[in-house]
């Protein structure tokens, strides 16, 4: 069925963007997974319950990852929109200062643009003694939250 799926859109979809994934809903099976997969860089697993899809803007899913994310607000970003450097995030309900990202990935920069393309420009602010765009608004992207009292925020994914 699957194999039908991919035959059909051949083409016509981007490529790196959809792939098959294995699925269980034997929770000894994806704890096994969970523990032997993290070796071939597998980030974790995500459990929901089978009759549930991914409906879009709707999180009806649990991820289970070998490092800690978090949710963050983009309050902006540096360098040009067609190809932001860094995000400029606010993490959590903490209401701490804005924080810089590490520097984007290419393919993550890509569609960070593409998500602020139509975004009001507030105006230029510094994070951290660096100059930023600041934009209007609710992208929200996963962080890998490093360690430490200034750990590196990494951007994996926007939502």
């Amino acid at each position: 069925m699957i194999e039908d799926f991919f035959a059909r859109v051949e083409g016509r979809w981007p490529a790196g963007r959809a792939e098959a994934t294995p699925a269980t809903d034997d929770r000894d099976v994806a704890v096994l997974w969970y523990d032997a997969l993290r070796e071939q860089g597998i980030e974790g697993i995500v459990c929901k319950r089978g009759s549930v899809g991914y409906p879009s803007g709707q999180r009806r899913r649990l991820k289970v990852r070998h490092a800690d994310t978090v949710d963050a607000l983009v309050l902006g970003f540096t360098g040009p929109r067609l190809r932001p450097h860094h995000l400029v995030l606010a993490v959590g309900d903490e209401g701490g200062p804005a924080r810089m990202s590490a520097r984007l990935e290419p393919v993550l920069a890509t569609r960070v643009s593409e998500a602020l393309s139509g975004t009001v420009v507030v105006g230029e602010r510094t994070a951290g003694g660096e100059p930023y765009t600041r934009v209007e608004t609710d992208l929200v992207v996963e962080v890998l939250a490093g360690s430490g009292r200034h750990g590196t925020l990494t951007a994996i994914r926007i939502w």
